[in-house]
């Protein structure tokens, strides 16, 4: 099979509207809600989500102590007390490891910055302004202040 065939070479190519566009995962409404965590099961589902959340949430543990920032890493491991979460901490104070034992509520504190954007528009707003003429365009994000 010669490049052409393969859809390589001069004759290919690319028009950014006829590709295929995998949906992305479904966005949840998180911002201000505070979940369950009457078992293992939604405390692990609860902290993937905290970990996909792009804002500060407000860890409370079983002491009382109250951490509130952004959930930068996670280690899920075969237990509890095995499994852990890294926050940034909101009020610049060094980074924290809470192991999911230790974590008693969560609530989704902090504005998503996510929420409301969207690949397929950031793809859309590059292919126009590429179409357009425009030099020198970056894939930088843009402020959202």
């Amino acid at each position: 099979m010669s490049g052409r065939e393969a859809g390589h070479g001069p004759a290919a190519s690319v028009d950014p509207d006829s590709l295929e566009v995998a949906p992305g995962t479904a966005h949840e409404k998180l911002e201000g809600s505070v979940p369950s965590l009457a078992n293992e099961e939604e405390l692990r589902a609860a902290l993937e989500s905290a970990f996909d959340y792009r804002g500060d949430v407000q860890i409370t543990r079983k002491d009382g102590n109250k951490v509130e920032g952004y959930v930068f890493d996670r280690s899920s491991g075969t237990t509890l007390q095995n499994s852990f979460v890294r926050v940034l901490p909101k009020d610049g104070s060094p980074r924290i490891r809470i192991s999911y034992a230790e974590i008693a509520a969560l609530a989704f504190t902090g504005r998503d910055m996510a929420a409301g954007k969207s690949w397929e528009a950031w793809v859309k707003n590059y292919w126009e302004r590429k179409a357009a003429g425009e030099k020198d365009i970056s894939i930088q994000p843009e402020n959202l202040e």
